[in-house]
């Protein structure tokens, strides 16, 4: 047997529910294939070691440590109906959003697109970006907003996990689960007091938020994101508000700060914080990757650090993804080591669906997307090795590494569920049952 045959009857066991569906194996789509077949051909894994790891995917809790849940294409003659109604470039950029998160909830095809993700991926849940570079409340709301909605529509394929005990029921289910994220901590900017500004991250903690960026790529009230040569650490209301998040049930991420500002919240957290979706700097220094002191620090929170699966900061594809996960395991301990892909798959849509709709207008480029030059430096997946559901690869490219399978589980979902506990020890209501 040849391995795209052996993939073709294997693909089915790599699900969330540990078996093939009644239906048969997953049938990949062309996209899902051609990434799938690239991916194989870069490991070059034997049948034994394909074999093993699409076993032990498929009977893993796999967790996304921070990603997104499958994009829907646009639909586009809704776009153009609005560009000839006049409508702004904010109203556009805001339809295409919304259609990326929703239409699978709406359109037929795009929903059968991706329920075939999640099963191709074998992912059990993920935590979803569900909130937007910044710190207003309201902008933070809307993407929250289209989030619980999309579990209201999904249910009985997706849902939105309150606690760990839901990820795990969801994996016993055989189903999929999305675990709240925001990309920003919620400030009030009225600046009376420290408590008032504060407010919104328990309201946002009982909206179902679980983690929070203490900033992300440029300065905020809170710190310094990577992309500040300053890197002044973290300010007095970034330890406040640490320890807010802390108090208050929320995750620390400082997957987009600053060195010397994630080095001071690592040491400022009470409870173990994250880097969710970043790298090694000791393997290919960028600065979204993490130096080795500050993910000893994380480390010593009892956190964890989550490889994603950009390019840029890795230096490579998937074998440099593999490179970033050996590093940390070696020099940190597995406990300390997860995957948060930082990627999605999108939907190809129906043919023509990517044609312009009007003329394009230079636009600037917004505040929090400022990269400082050489941050994003060209690197290249050829073939889409790192795409989002080639995650079954992960777990075979682990298994040829040496990664023992306790170890292979934590980092592909034990680790991030560990702390998400830990989050929520002594809240009333959510904290964990007793182990």
């Amino acid at each position: 047997m040849d391995r795209r045959d052996f993939v073709a009857t294997t693909t089915g066991l790599a699900l969330a529910g540990g078996a093939a569906p009644a239906e048969g194996p997953v049938k990949l789509t062309p996209a899902m294939e051609q990434a799938r077949e690239a991916g194989l051909k870069a490991l070059k894994p034997t049948a034994r070691e394909l074999e093993r790891g699409m076993k032990l995917h498929s009977e893993s809790l796999v967790f996304d440590g921070y990603g997104f849940a499958p994009r829907a294409a646009l639909d586009v003659e809704a776009i153009r109906r609005a560009y000839d109604a006049g409508a702004s470039d904010a109203e556009l950029q805001d339809m295409r959003v919304e259609m990326g998160m929703l239409r699978s909830a709406a359109d037929a095809a795009e929903r059968a697109e991706f329920e075939t993700a999640w099963r191709a991926a074998g992912v059990t849940g993920i935590f979803q970006n569900a909130g937007e570079e910044g710190q207003d409340p309201l902008r933070l709301l809307e993407r929250l907003a289209r989030f619980t909605y999309l579990t209201d529509t999904l249910r009985g394929f997706l849902s939105r996990a309150a606690t760990p005990d839901d990820i795990e029921a969801v994996k016993k289910a055989g189903t999929h689960c999305l675990y709240l994220t925001g990309n920003g901590v919620p400030l009030n900017q009225s600046w009376n007091t420290v408590e008032d500004e504060l407010k919104h991250v328990r309201v946002f903690f009982q909206l179902g938020i679980r983690m929070m960026h203490l900033t992300y790529n440029r300065r905020n009230m809170l710190g310094d994101g990577c992309g500040e040569s300053a890197d002044g650490g973290i300010s007095d209301l970034g330890r406040a508000a640490i320890a807010e998040m802390n108090r208050t049930g929320v995750i620390v991420d400082v997957a987009h700060s600053g060195w010397r500002t994630s080095l001071e919240a690592a040491k400022a957290s009470s409870r173990p914080m994250v880097a969710s979706h970043t790298a090694a700097a000791a393997v290919n220094k960028n600065i979204r990757c993490k130096p080795d002191e500050v993910i000893k620090a994380i480390a010593d929170t009892g956190g964890y650090v989550g490889v994603c699966c950009i390019p840029s900061f890795l230096g490579g594809g998937i074998t440099a993804f593999l490179d970033h996960i050996d590093y940390l395991v070696k020099k940190f301990g597995a406990d300390h080591v997860a995957i948060g892909t930082d990627v999605a798959h999108t939907s190809p849509g129906k043919p023509g669906d990517g044609r312009p709709f009007g003329p394009a207008r230079k636009q600037r480029t917004r505040f929090e997307a400022l990269w400082p030059k050489g941050a994003l430096d060209g690197t290249v997946d050829p073939g889409r090795t790192l795409a989002w559901t080639n995650f079954p690869l992960f777990t075979v490219g682990m298994v040829q590494r040496g990664h023992t399978d306790d170890e292979i589980r934590k980092i592909l979902g034990t680790n991030v569920l560990r702390v998400a506990r830990a989050a929520l020890k002594g809240i009333p209501g959510l904290a964990p049952a007793a182990r």
